[in-house]
């Protein structure tokens, strides 16, 4: 998988189609660049909705929310051990079970 464009590159590429002249395509800034056309358009669509021009998700907000869900799913995991924890500990001191003693 290639590596991403940085994101100074992508803003960069993002400012020079916004600020392009009449007759100029989005297609011939991305062969500039060497970006295919429908990259520049995903990084166009998302610098709106990063400048609150469309609505959606916000690279800011998507990242938070990735780093929340990751979050979630380790507790929810240490949950699930510390339960299993509790089940094995409360089993071991059941009478009649463990050490005997005579």
């Amino acid at each position: 998988m290639p590596k991403p464009y940085p994101q100074e590159f992508r803003d960069d590429v993002v400012r020079v189609a916004r600020a392009r002249e009449a007759g100029v395509t989005l297609a011939q800034i991305a062969k500039d660049f060497g970006v295919h056309a429908m990259m520049l358009n995903k990084w166009m669509r998302q610098a709106d909705i990063d400048d609150v021009n469309k609505p959606g998700v916000s690279r800011p907000e998507s990242h938070e929310l990735r780093d929340a869900r990751r979050r979630i799913g380790l507790l929810e995991q240490e949950n699930e051990v510390l339960r299993c924890a509790a089940a094995y500990l409360s089993q071991a001191n059941l009478p009649g079970k463990g050490s005997s003693r005579s």
